[in-house]
């Protein structure tokens, strides 16, 4: 265990908030998977089944909007708001008894989708108060880590409930879970300045772009974010070519490779802080695309080796670029800022990987999928040599440890920002993205 992580886990109000997220990770990725069981069990149609995942990420591309509205509130006192409030509409869906009333599942799954939204937002801002500064990377690392883990258990519990009991028994554990986050996260003891004097929507979400447009190292980290994750997007949308055709094994397969690649993120994980110290933030990147890079050229291969090895690798790969954003926007944002940067940030990392899926699966119907898988392999190379070439990017390695963490409750050092002192921060359908306490993952 790294000298970070010991560090993260011995703060009591970052180890409550890494069990808030254990605790309603679980519920999320249970209730996720059966909401779309749900659909397709009562309609016997694919399509409908498939439309709950846009419910639930269609208003990450509106973030930027919702997220202004995290910058308004304490962001405490919103995390708890937003966390009890589902678990007071979750129980809505008790009510589906039939397919005339699914509709009922696709208006909770939007009401998740923007409450993602608010709770990475809130979050963004939260954390910095609660993790010192030279420990946040190890923190998004740890949290990245329970996320995933906790994918690759909740989603086997919510399907065995589903099938033993039906949906409405996910529904109450996913109620719980959030009822249990919100009391945790008020259990916290961390100060929570107020938020300055509200200005009008239009100025404070061009504030928030203006903030990205203005920082040269951060928008080049949000550009190679997006670009990888555009690269995810199109090996996921050859994840069945490559099962089928490449290896002649059923489509059930795929989730075997896809716990491969949650294991990689576990280790992408928990290497984040670390890794982020010793290298720095652009060779930080520029490794881990280079490990994409090698993923997807392996993933073209007939054999089954070569093709969990490439799995392996880019589950190491995609989490340590997300990682790093997400610290670099916690360490280089304004905290009045900070909501509506990082909504705008998730719209801008994570859209490109959603219109990916959909250019992908459309290129598979001409091309082969290894070209496909190759091509893309030659392109992540190429943006591994750009990721080095990013200017100055802060956070780079110290020539010494860091300063033990401040005492829990306090806000550790921040480093300074751009135009002010001050610290503030936030995966998915492609690989998962943050949300407090787990739910937004």
């Amino acid at each position: 265990m790294s000298w970070g992580t010991t560090r993260v886990l011995g703060n009591r109000d970052a180890g409550r908030y890494l069990v808030a997220v254990l605790v309603s990770g679980f519920g999320t990725a249970a209730m996720l998977l059966a909401a779309g069981i749900w659909v397709k069990d009562l309609t016997g149609s694919s399509s409908l089944a498939g439309l709950v995942t846009l419910g639930i990420w269609g208003p990450t591309l509106v973030g930027p909007l919702i997220g202004v509205l995290a910058d308004r509130f304490r962001r405490r006192p919103l995390l708890i708001v937003l966390h009890v409030a589902m678990a007071a509409l979750l129980p809505v869906l008790l009510l589906v008894d039939s397919a005339a009333r699914i509709w009922l599942i696709f208006a909770v799954m939007a009401a998740y989708g923007v409450s993602f939204v608010l709770i990475d937002s809130a979050e963004a801002a939260l954390v910095p108060r609660v993790v010192p500064g030279e420990l946040l990377g190890d923190f998004n690392g740890l949290r990245m880590t329970v996320s995933e883990g906790m994918k690759l258990l909740a989603p086997l519990v919510g399907a065995g409930l589903f099938a033993a009991y039906g949906g409405h028994i996910v529904v109450l554990l996913d109620t719980a879970t959030f009822a249990l986050a919100a009391l945790v996260l008020a259990s916290l003891r961390v100060r929570d300045d107020p938020p300055p004097p509200p200005e009008p929507w239009g100025r404070q979400l061009a504030d928030g772009l203006g903030h990205l447009r203005r920082h040269g190292p951060l928008r080049h980290l949000i550009v190679c974010a997006g670009a990888t994750l555009l690269l995810i997007g199109i090996d996921g949308a050859v994840a069945y070519a490559v099962v089928d055709a490449g290896l002649h094994r059923p489509p059930e397969f795929n989730g075997v490779l896809g716990t491969v690649q949650g294991v990689g993120s576990l280790v992408g994980g928990l290497a984040a802080g670390a890794l982020l110290r010793r290298l720095g933030e652009r060779r930080v990147t520029a490794a881990a695309i280079a490990l994409l890079a090698a993923g997807l050229a392996l993933r073209a291969a007939p054999a089954l080796a070569p093709v969990a090895a490439g799995s392996l690798a880019i589950g190491v790969g995609a989490p340590l670029v997300l990682i790093t954003v997400w610290t670099a926007v916690q360490r280089e944002t304004p905290d009045a800022l900070v909501g509506r940067v990082s909504a705008a940030v998730n719209t801008l990392t994570f859209g490109p990987g959603t219109l990916a899926v959909l250019a992908g699966a459309s290129l598979l119907v001409l091309v082969d999928h290894r070209v496909i898988l190759l091509v893309s392999a030659v392109g992540a190379v190429a943006l591994a040599g750009w990721a080095l070439r990013g200017g100055d990017h802060r956070g780079e390695p110290a020539d010494r440890p860091p300063a033990d963490p401040a005492p829990s409750g306090r806000p550790g050092p921040q480093p300074t920002g751009p135009a002010t002192t001050g610290s503030t921060p936030t995966t998915a359908a492609i690989v998962g993205s943050p949300g407090c306490a787990g739910h937004g993952s």
